[in-house]
């Protein structure tokens, strides 16, 4: 559901952010519906714009409205704040969806390159979130969350204008005034062209919502508020090396993706259930699987897609990412102990693996 952009403060720490602020699980978690509403109503339409206009330009566009929000919340840190914040980083999220995506597979295109390519460039960016883990603590120590919330905007900000140097083909239609509304419909002919496989490019991301819970999953586990970056960057350092693993082992089958996403319910719930911040070690692995199995459902998907309009296909896919992400935040919104929802969680994650095995 997000670009890459790993080496962000705020990240293990926003949840606490709104916890300290005042608000309850349930207005934190309409917070995410939020955020995924925007994103997913201006999901496809932001991606038939990338594919008439530019995909690198738009890329950045969404890093540098991301990075507005984030100094809202710093700016207002109450829940109106916090609403106009996740308003922005949606639309900003719409933006970068899909779009760098396309740029790289009409570059190499090729699924095995885009595979290993995409796999090591999500390496990378999972390392980073993982030493911007590591460096929460002292920043937070430091400055508390001003500081970690200006840090973040400006890396966001920095990334949104490195991607104008990224080269980039011009459109594949053969022309640069192709109505947006026709992009549209190609994408989305292309995009359902394997039903089976979009559905699962669209369930696997979702799931990835998860991580938004992560800080007060930790925190109910008995961890401090110092201390849940540090367990967050077990996490980061599990999905570096799933993310290294999708790009050494090609998606040839769905066998792998099929193994990875029963493995991750299995620690998923494991862990969750867990009364211990230890607990957290085998709910990192199980993010690490899902962060491989996100890699190979993509990358399939990519091979699935013909025509021009890659990008508003990868947002058609994206939408559905982010309509699985609203039903997750629902489900989280319940007066229910975190582990148990975490756990529960176990049962849509071994029905996937299953979806990905049907012939």
């Amino acid at each position: 559901m997000h670009a890459l952009q790993g080496s962000v403060l705020l990240y293990p720490v926003y949840a606490l952010l709104f916890a300290d602020a005042g608000l309850t699980t349930g207005e934190i978690s309409s917070l995410f519906v939020i955020w995924s509403v925007v994103t997913f109503v201006c999901e496809v339409p932001s991606g038939a714009l990338a594919d008439v206009w530019s995909r690198k330009r738009l890329y950045a566009l969404g890093q540098i409205v991301t990075a507005c929000g984030y100094g809202l919340w710093l700016l207002w840190p109450a829940y109106p704040g916090f609403v106009l914040g996740f308003v922005l980083w949606g639309l900003g999220g719409a933006f970068a969806s899909g779009s760098l995506e396309a740029l790289v597979y009409d570059r190499l295109g090729d699924g095995v390159a885009y595979s290993r390519v995409m796999g090591r460039a999500r390496t990378v960016d999972l390392l980073a979130m993982l030493a911007a883990t590591l460096l929460a603590t002292p920043a937070y120590l430091t400055g508390g969350y001003l500081l970690v919330g200006a840090v973040s905007a400006a890396t966001v900000t920095a990334g949104g204008l490195l991607a104008l140097r990224l080269p980039e083909q011009k459109p594949l239609s053969g022309t640069d005034d192709e109505p947006t509304g026709s992009m549209w419909r190609s994408g989305l002919r292309a995009a359902a062209h394997r039903p089976r496989v979009l559905l699962v490019a669209m369930l696997v991301p979702g799931f990835s919502a998860l991580d938004e819970y992560l800080p007060l999953l930790a925190r109910e586990k008995g961890a401090a508020t110092p201390v849940v970056p540090l367990l967050f960057a077990l996490t980061a350092l599990a999905m570096a090396a799933g993310s290294a693993l999708a790009g050494r082992l090609p998606p040839r089958t769905s066998r792998p993706l099929a193994t990875a996403l029963s493995l991750a319910a299995v620690l998923l719930a494991g862990g969750a259930l867990i009364p211990h911040p230890a607990g957290m070690i085998p709910v990192s692995a199980a993010f690490g699987l899902l962060q491989f199995a996100m890699v190979h459902a993509e990358t399939r998907l990519q091979d699935a897609i013909t025509g021009p309009a890659r990008a508003t296909a990868l947002s058609v896919a994206g939408f559905g990412a982010e309509v699985c992400a609203v039903t997750l935040y629902a489900t989280f919104a319940l007066p229910t102990p975190m582990p148990t929802l975490f756990a529960a969680m176990a049962l849509p994650l071994l029905a996937t693996a299953l979806l990905t095995t049907r012939r």
